[in-house]
């Protein structure tokens, strides 16, 4: 495995974590992640053999600009479109389709289970939805869930960050046991 690949393993573990416990994608972490990368780019084109540069820095310019309209939409945040870029730095402009399409279909069915609870919510009969409502109340009691939901601070929708973090974790895994790029 080389440096970018266990680099990026532990920024996206770092990034899913954070992105699903509290919504949020530091940039603290942003900014070492490309601090390092560019590190280890840079030492790359004075060893033997020399490591190519351009994939990685086409892979910044190109997640940051595929991602980018998403976030004018307000379809997306900031975080996610700046871990898109981060994460192209670490992997290559080869890595961003595939992470891209496994983390768009992961998030697209987090979506449609999301829809489908609360549609299947109001099918169910009156003592059903009660019991329902009455065990998500002591759920949302419970210490770890009310400190979850105190770090989000209102933040809500699907954890984009975490499904990239988590399809780019199975892209440097493949690519190293899989024979993938």
């Amino acid at each position: 495995m080389t440096l970018l690949g266990l680099l990026a393993i532990g920024v996206c573990l770092r990034i899913a974590i954070s992105d699903l416990y509290a919504r949020r994608v530091p940039n603290t972490w942003l900014i070492a992640a490309c601090v390092i990368a560019t590190a280890v780019i840079v030492v790359g084109q004075f060893s033997a053999p020399r490591q190519p540069w351009l994939p990685h820095a086409a892979g910044a310019a190109l997640g940051l600009l595929a991602l980018l309209p998403f976030y004018a939409l307000r379809w997306m945040g900031a975080g996610d479109v700046k871990f898109f870029a981060v994460l192209g730095l670490m992997l290559g402009w080869q890595a961003l389709l595939p992470v891209w399409l496994v983390a768009s279909l992961a998030a697209g069915l987090h979506a449609v289970l999301v829809l489908a609870g609360r549609r299947l919510g109001v099918l169910l009969p009156g003592h059903l939805q009660m019991q329902v409502n009455r065990t998500s109340t002591q759920w949302q009691a419970h210490p770890a869930l009310r400190g979850m939901q105190a770090a989000r601070q209102g933040r809500r929708g699907i954890p984009y960050a975490a499904y990239l973090a988590l399809a780019a974790i199975g892209w440097v895994l493949a690519s190293i046991y899989g024979g993938a790029p």
